[in-house]
């Protein structure tokens, strides 16, 4: 008989032996072919050692098999203390029978292992709802040998069979399933086909298809003719299709999904979410990861904790927030409240025109609000609304608008203190409500900025369908004790990449912080005290905002701050600096940024 790979497993409580270990098995679908199996029977044969370097290393196995009768359509419930679970549809046209087979192993020795094999307890009989399995390996057993234990179910079920499923510890892996699945493991991964039915066509709303829970393993399901309910400890949870509702769950890993028809309520600890399309309400959390959405045609609640937000449409309402990330949004449809305490807000502001042609319309009173980032929002040209916008610190400089938008500015004198600004777009409309504390506002119109919306819509769908393609999820050796935290998904740089395209496409090099511009200089010989000013007792800070070319030379814009005289020896000086421009996607761009001198007498 031919070797096998295990996975390991461990036996809790009152089945804890010392040092014995539960090991089940891993395969795939593929793996398993159904084949004609007879009546209830037990062989048990030597198998040559796993590690031939060791003297006197083998295990000895037995096989158990057996047929059920049964009619389509009906139920099986499979219930086992450990092992790993395969099951397979029939082949079409086959008679309605239930075909098992179990693969029992240890590496006890002489009587030992014969008694364990023995005392392995398994019962398979037809029921009035289908066909029932149970494989339990006696507490009294498992104390009277120290060795390892092996157990691998292999089952074959009429295509409109529903599958139940617990196991205490080890992977399940399906077929397509035309009924339900309840499929539940304390410590394996859960990876199947289509379930529920042949096309999602076929399936409607409301209807409970799929229940998949695993306290610490990956969990993959292909499709779903109905609702789906998966949760995971802290493994990754990748669907393709639900035509129904879905409720995704895991304590830290990833959750990936291509479509959801019904309602979604998706939620890790720190993990990513991703969704391709939706078609009603979805409201997704995150502590920390990054959430992607396709097209979204209903409402969407979005939190995180700290990653950044992006979404390509959504044709309802539509509450996103951020601890820290930025947020793009490249068709808002609805009303819309955004906000972020540190990133940056970007909104393409196009609701769907009335059907009579005229002004479009947002769907009720929006705000977009951050703590230190900026605001950019695009608006089209025949948008009925009231802008009211307000920059806590920053003075007018703050407030960028295309002059069509007729702004009323309000500042205080000193320059520096809140800037508020009101536009009444089209007769007015919904209030559209901005707000930054030390950000900047800048206002746009629709068709400003075309190719920029529509490359970055490309890269999010070209995004998406990487995430989506990562399904194949590597099996780990899973156990009862604790449930080690997922391996983290490399962060991307696509928040980074688009923000700076737009700040270029509005400024025309990118903002950098004074810190992170000094890394950039090459040559920055410091300026000479001017002796007049020295003789005259002038002294204080200068500050001046400067520009690196795509060459590398420094020039300098204009002065913000300082005497003229210690000004003009620090403009003489940065004349001569050199520095290295940035690259965004293989392209040099220039930088902006500020550089400031402290002249002191001493």
């Amino acid at each position: 008989m031919r070797n096998r790979i295990f996975h390991r497993a461990f036996l809790f409580g009152a089945r804890r032996v010392a040092p014995l270990f539960v090991l089940a098995a891993i395969f795939s679908v593929s793996q398993f072919s159904p084949v004609a199996f007879g009546s209830d029977g037990k062989e048990t044969v030597a198998l040559p050692a796993e590690n031939p370097g060791e003297p006197g290393s083998q295990h000895t196995s037995a096989v158990r098999n057996g047929v059920l009768e049964t009619k389509d359509g009906l139920t099986l419930k499979l219930t086992i203390d450990l092992g790993s679970v395969n099951i397979v549809p029939l082949e079409a046209g086959a008679a309605p029978l239930v075909r098992y087979t179990v693969h029992i192993e240890t590496d006890a020795r002489g009587n030992a292992a014969q008694q364990l094999l023995e005392n392995y307890s398994l019962k398979a009989k037809s029921t009035y709802g289908g066909a029932e399995i149970i494989g339990v390996l006696p507490p009294q057993a498992a104390r009277s040998a120290d060795a390892q234990f092996w157990v691998q179910f292999e089952v074959a079920v009429p295509r409109g069979y529903s599958v139940e499923v617990n196991t205490g510890a080890g992977d399940i892996t399906t077929g397509d399933i035309g009924g339900t699945a309840g499929l539940h493991t304390q410590g394996g991964n859960i990876k199947t086909g289509r379930i529920g039915g042949s096309g999602l066509r076929d399936a409607s709303r409301g209807r409970s298809v799929a229940r998949l829970d695993t306290q610490g393993g990956h969990i993959q399901v292909l499709d779903v003719a109905g609702d789906l309910t998966a949760f995971t400890a802290g493994g990754h949870v990748n669907v393709g299709n639900i035509a129904g509702d879905a409720s995704l769950r895991t304590g830290g890993g990833h959750i990936r999904a291509g479509q959801i028809g019904g309602r979604a309520e998706l939620e890790t600890v720190g993990g990513n979410i991703t969704v391709a399309h939706a078609e009603n309400f979805v409201n997704v959390h995150t502590g920390g990861g990054q959430i992607d959405f396709g097209e979204v045609h209903g409402s969407v609640r979005a939190q995180t904790g700290g990653g950044g937000i992006r979404v390509m449409y959504v044709s309802g309402p539509m509450e996103v927030e951020s601890s820290g990330g930025s947020i793009c949004l490249t068709r808002v449809a609805g009303a819309l409240q955004a906000a972020t305490s540190g990133g940056t807000i970007t909104a393409w502001i196009n609701p769907d025109p009335p059907s009579g042609g005229g002004a479009v319309r947002l769907g009720g009173a929006s705000q977009l609000a951050s703590g230190n980032g900026d605001i950019v929002v695009f608006l089209p040209r025949n948008l009925a609304a009231t802008i009211d916008a307000t920059v806590t610190t920053g003075g007018l400089r703050h407030i960028e608008a295309d002059p069509a938008l007729h702004l009323t500015v309000q500042s205080s004198n000193t320059g520096t203190g809140p800037v508020h600004a009101i536009a009444v777009l089209n007769g007015g409309g919904a209030l559209l409500k901005l707000h930054t504390s030390a950000g900047k506002i800048r206002l746009q119109f629709l068709d400003s900025e075309t190719a920029l919306r529509e490359s970055l819509m490309r890269e999010q769908k070209e995004r998406i369908n990487q995430r989506l393609q990562e399904h194949q999820i590597e099996r780990v050796k899973i156990d009862r004790g604790p449930v080690a935290a997922p391996e983290p998904e490399p962060k991307t740089d696509w928040l980074e990449s688009w923000l700076a395209n737009l700040e270029v496409a509005f400024t025309g090099g990118l903002h950098e912080d004074p810190d992170d511009f000094q890394k950039r200089l090459t040559y920055c010989p410091k300026p000479s005290y001017p002796a007049l000013a020295q003789r005259a007792g002038i002294q204080g800070i200068v500050k001046v905002q400067v520009r690196v070319t795509k060459d590398g030379r420094v020039e300098v814009q204009k002065v913000l701050e300082g005497e003229p005289a210690l000004a003009d020896a620090a403009v003489a000086a940065m004349k001569r600096w050199q520095a290295k421009p940035a690259w965004i996607k293989g392209k040099k761009v220039e930088v902006i940024s500020t550089v400031k001198f402290d002249f002191q007498l001493h």
